[in-house]
């Protein structure tokens, strides 16, 4: 097998548990993903079947989409439900000023991770060493948030649940948008509930629930929800005929000839059937990634 899947992780399980089910499926120990989601997190979860496992960091590099719930008025150790939770000391701020400040997060910053994340230091993994009571200093990195919009607001007295919709790009902590939101609000916030509509140009409305997958399982026909993953390179394609195709997977570079190519990095295919990346330079093709062939598809 190889392709993706595109599963609809359900709330409780982590992303390696979901894993560890396709291995069951499939038959097979080659399976990966594409974007950790939280426990708490639900939505689109892209697994890599097989030889795709190749392709995780060109499915994870692109923009991802959220259904977020962030609550006003309390801070977590965590930046999530998990908690513990403080009650804030700030006043709840109005729609207007959410509005406001939600999109004063639009275009690219530094964020800092939570403390509780797979972020790892000098070989130490941040959400251990916080459980240990020893938090890491993690470094800032550079994210960009493309929009955010405020779908809902729901005040109460000593709180506020905002439900939004947002698209960032890769590398976001959408907990870490909900702690800084509090804190430029003054009143403390943290996620609430997240879902991921959009990952790898899949989207949530054609997801496949385990429930689903283990019955297409049963059926025999899992190979249903494999998609291929040449569908899903976010890059160029370059199509070989058959001499060139040879060179290309003997790891030889190749001029494009007739067919040129704009400079950079794309999905090479042949005879309907990606088979690796290449670089192009000056249309020259150059090997970067070459599937095995009897994993090309």
């Amino acid at each position: 097998m190889l392709g993706v899947v595109n599963l609809d992780k359900p709330v409780g399980p982590t992303s390696h548990d979901m894993v560890g089910m396709m291995r069951r499926l499939t038959g097979t120990r080659r399976i990966g993903h594409a974007g950790t989601l939280d426990p708490l997190a639900s939505g689109v979860l892209p697994i890599l079947v097989g030889s795709a496992t190749r392709f995780s960091a060109e499915l994870t590099g692109g923009f991802k989409r959220y259904d977020a719930v962030i609550r006003l008025g309390a801070r977590s150790t965590t930046d999530d439900a998990q908690g513990p939770i403080e009650i804030g000391d700030g006043p709840i701020p109005d729609e207007a000023a959410v509005r406001t400040a939600l999109a004063s997060f639009v275009g690219t910053f530094d964020q800092l991770p939570p403390a509780f994340s797979a972020r790892k230091v000098g070989g130490r993994t941040a959400h251990r060493a916080a459980r240990a009571g020893e938090p890491l200093v993690l470094p800032p990195r550079s994210v960009t948030i493309e929009a955010v919009e405020l779908l809902a607001y729901d005040r109460a007295d000593d709180r506020a649940d905002l439900r939004v919709d947002l698209r960032c790009g890769a590398g976001t902590y959408v907990r870490s948008l909900a702690r800084d939101l509090g804190e430029r609000l003054g009143c403390g916030g943290y996620l609430l509930t997240l879902r991921r509509t959009e990952a790898a140009g899949l989207s949530v409305e054609t997801a496949f629930t385990p429930e689903r997958l283990e019955g297409l399982a049963g059926d025999g026909r899992l190979g249903d929800a494999i998609l291929p993953v040449g569908e899903l390179l976010p890059l160029p394609h370059v199509i070989l005929d058959a001499d060139a195709a040879e060179a290309f997977r003997n790891g030889s570079a190749r001029t494009l000839g007739d067919h040129p190519a704009a400079d950079g990095r794309a999905a090479v295919f042949a005879a309907g059937e990606l088979i690796g990346i290449g670089s192009v330079t000056a249309n020259l093709l150059q090997p970067e990634k070459v599937l095995p062939r009897e994993a090309a598809g």
